[in-house]
């Protein structure tokens, strides 16, 4: 079995078949080939053998990759005429189905292609073009955030919106989510499957060792008094009982505590436990244990030990969900975690979010703390740190009026109520500095949610509910994504060259169009160079404006954590202890995170946050730096009009040039993360030292000794340090122009050495490949003066997502 069939009888929605057709050794070609008489002896049941038959004969007019001794004499149904745009109309009109179809068949041709490059003499062109194969591989999943705080209504908006009632948990306040859960289409069967990632043996020791000793020392009423005891507790307790309470940290580290979770506790194996299951509900109770706290509600109430303490992350799988193809729904916690691996895991996620959900009860999405805070204290990650592009905020519960007698007053009220709800988050959205320094206005949407009422579809109307608009907000991004069209327009480039490299008349022209490109490729990084230049110049005089005002506030900055307003000193010292211990950050159960590292890098991020925001904007409309690797071009389709002999050789030009845009934008998109946050990394190094000698004090006058070796620490570095910090981000700045500049320049020298200096007449022959390739990129990219296409224009040829385009 190939790809090609795999992929098909998943996207048939017959992957119990996979197995079968496995054993039966069944290929692209026969299955193409496959008559009534086999059908029915693979296939017993009448059920699923209609749906493939039907689905067989759909597929079946497609071009197959058995069959090309004569696909350049094949007859395409005339193009229907059109106003839209060519490219969307072919990708709209394809499907996403098709798109798979395609991209398991061009994957079968270059595994073709690339087995008998592997036959051939390793030379120059042949190992750059099976370098250029194993590149093709690209899937960039899209990541949306969401963020709420419990009882909010998270769970029960995902299982609406995937419209999976029973995956994930809801229930009440006490009921919580505790671990990052992420939510993706499962594309490879048509089971339910979790995969829970769990902390390493080794981690989970240090943290609970940090746990206890934090509060070894406390009295009964100090503790009642901490609100982090409380954590504490509930962590210890949801594994151990009460036996934590009676025994050393070394007894708890018994492999009897952990029995049912091998996984956890056996070395040398992938600490990773898989439940697969055949519905939702099923695997929603297996999963409780692993990610909710103690509940005495629903599944929860027969569970004896809670394993959430010990999970870094669980992905759970969804068979039969076309809206999460190239999208993760992830549910985060909302302030990171005091767990080293989680929380980098979790602040690696939050940056990585093309878009974030902050979820929250209608009746008070504009007074409750929890989410703004939320916000608050994420945006930077998410906007200059990160590449968020929207802000949904979503309240729920929109269906809910108290006191209301008459339903037709209730519609109206409901109606009067989201409206006001969405104008009064969106003013105090304006509000907050914070995030505006990240985040425009037009980068907000509000939505007003009922998941109750979508799922029941009785009262309100599906609209109504406001739930479609965020399906097709999750389909949108599945329909833009390029996996398909990237990898097919990589392997027709490089088909291109093979044919191009076999050409033996064409060396005139390959010189003088050589001497063309090369003087375009120079002219062109001189362009992208200046405004790179620019922009590091303009960093320079903003980070030295924050450096002078750094100086001047970190005294204003120090007090308000070490002498916080309305806090006792005995109350404090244990927090500002955890701070030294952790490297100047502090995640409390409740409340906002102390990280004094931001905070005396603070000055020296708003100096540059407008003007990052500019040079590196996460929307796509313009690119970084002005845009200059977009408009990056050497301008190969003038170049093709007036060099026809070598089409194929700028055509494969063409293909690199864009790819390498392409993945510069996604070097560009990782490495401002690191610059951005470089400010704040840069502080941490800098007082490692100072932490590290605050945290030896005990015993009386601790907290006025941690106080003073702080602040002594930053009123004698202040001079460098700021300084110091304003260069390393520069470096960082000055290194990236330089890459991007060196990856442009050699990526494309050698691209134009091997396709129009380099003549291969030994390499195989690929034309019919060549030619599906061709029709393939066509019928996905579209062309405004082509007359052929793969699409049928006879209206009793049924156009839906499950029939295959029809060849006349």
């Amino acid at each position: 079995m190939d790809d090609f069939v795999h992929t098909t009888l998943t996207e048939w929605g017959l992957s119990e078949l996979i197995e079968k057709f496995k054993d039966e050794e069944i290929d692209r070609e026969s299955l193409q080939c496959l008559d009534d008489q086999e059908i029915a002896k693979l296939i017993p049941k009448t059920g699923p053998r209609s749906k493939f038959k039907k689905r067989l004969k759909a597929l079946r007019v497609l071009p197959s990759t058995s069959d090309t001794t004569d696909i350049g004499k094949r007859k395409m149904a005339p193009q229907c005429e059109s106003s839209i745009s060519p490219a969307k109309r072919r990708r709209d009109a394809v499907g996403s189905l098709t798109e798979r179809i395609i991209l398991a068949d061009v994957k079968n041709i270059m595994t073709h292609v690339n087995n008998r490059l592997c036959q051939e003499d390793n030379t120059r062109l042949n190992a750059f073009l099976k370098d250029k194969i194993s590149d093709l591989e690209t899937d960039k999943r899209e990541l949306i955030g969401v963020f709420g705080k419990s009882g909010a209504g998270k769970s029960s908006l995902i299982n609406a919106i995937i419209k999976e009632k029973n995956l994930l948990p809801s229930g009440s306040v006490s009921a919580c989510t505790t671990v990052m859960i992420k939510v993706e289409a499962n594309m490879l069967n048509q089971k339910y499957e979790a995969d829970i990632e769990f902390i390493t043996k080794e981690e989970w020791k240090d943290e609970f060792w940090s746990l206890l000793n934090f509060h070894v020392n406390s009295t009964d009423q100090e503790r009642e008094e901490d609100e982090d005891y409380g954590d504490v507790a509930e962590k210890l307790s949801a594994l151990y009982g009460d036996d934590w309470k009676n025994k050393s940290p070394e007894s708890l580290m018994d492999n009897k505590y952990f029995k049912e979770i091998p996984e956890f506790h056996q070395e040398n194996i992938q600490r990773r436990k898989i439940l697969t299951c055949g519905s939702a509900k099923e695997l929603s109770a297996k999963l409780v244990k692993y990610t909710r706290t103690d509940s005495k509600e629903g599944a929860g109430k027969e569970v004896k030990k809670w394993y959430w303490p010990l999970v870094k992350c669980v992905t759970v799988k969804v068979p039969n969900k076309e809206l999460l193809q190239h999208v993760t729904l992830v549910d985060l916690p909302g302030n990171g975690d005091r767990n080293k691996s989680r929380d980098k895991m979790w602040k690696g996620v939050v940056g990585s979010c093309s878009a974030v959900w902050i979820v929250t009860d209608i009746n008070r999405a504009a007074t409750e703390k929890e989410p703004w805070e939320i916000l608050k204290s994420t945006c930077s990650l998410m906007g200059n740190g990160g590449e968020c592009q929207q802000i949904h905020f979503i309240c729920t519960k929109s269906d809910l009026i108290e006191d209301m007698d008459e339903l037709s007053a209730a519609d109206e009220q409901i109606l009067k109520r989201n409206v006001q709800a969405k104008e009064t988050v969106k003013a105090e959205f304006r509000k907050i500095p914070q995030i505006k320094k990240q985040f425009s206005d037009a980068c907000l949407t509000v939505f007003t949610v009922s998941s109750k009422e979508f799922l029941k579809q009785k009262c309100l109307s599906p609209d109504d509910t406001e739930i479609p608009k965020l399906q097709k907000f999750l389909q949108d991004l599945n329909d833009c994504h390029s996996e398909t069209l990237n990898y097919v327009s990589g392997a027709y480039g490089i088909l291109s060259l093979i044919q191009g490299a076999r050409c033996r008349e064409v060396a005139c022209q390959k010189e003088q169009v050589c001497k063309d490109i090369e003087k375009r490729l120079r002219q062109e990084l001189d362009k992208v160079r200046k405004p790179m230049e620019e922009a590091c110049k303009v960093f320079e005089r903003c980070l030295c404006e924050g450096v002078e005002n750094s100086k001047s506030s970190c005294g204003k900055h120090l007090k308000s954590v070490l002498n916080p307003p309305r806090v006792s000193g005995s109350g404090y010292h244990k927090r500002l202890k955890c701070v030294v211990e952790n490297n100047g950050i502090h995640k409390p159960k409740k409340g906002k995170e102390i990280n004094l590292n931001v905070k005396l890098a603070s000055s020296l991020t708003d100096s540059i946050d407008e003007e990052f925001r500019k040079t590196f904007p996460n929307d796509g409309n313009c690119g970084p730096f002005n845009g200059v690797i977009n408009t990056f071009s050497l301008d190969t389709e003038m170049l093709i009009d007036k060099y026809k002999d070598v089409e194929l050789q700028l055509i494969f030009l063409k293909t690199e040039e864009e790819k390498i845009k392409t993945k510069l934008h996604k070097i560009i998109r990782e490495r401002k993360k690191k610059i951005y946050s470089s400010l704040t990394e840069t502080i941490k190094e800098t007082m490692l030292e100072c932490y590290q000698k605050a945290a030896k004090f005990s015993g009386n006058d601790t907290l006025k000794n941690m106080r003073d070796i702080i602040e002594r620490h930053v009123y004698d570095a202040k001079n460098t340090m700021f300084a110091q910090t304003k260069d390393v981000m520069l470096a960082q700045m000055t290194k990236l122009k330089e890459h991007i500049l060196k990856t442009l320049q050699e990526t494309m020298q050698k691209s134009i050495d091997l396709s129009l200096k380099t003549n291969d007449f030994s390499i195989p022959d690929f034309a019919t490949e060549l030619e599906m390739l061709k029709l393939y990129h066509i019928e996905l990219m579209g062309s405004p003066n082509e007359e052929t296409s793969l699409i049928s224009t006879d209206p009793s040829v049924p156009t839906a997502a499950l029939q295959q385009p029809e060849l006349r």
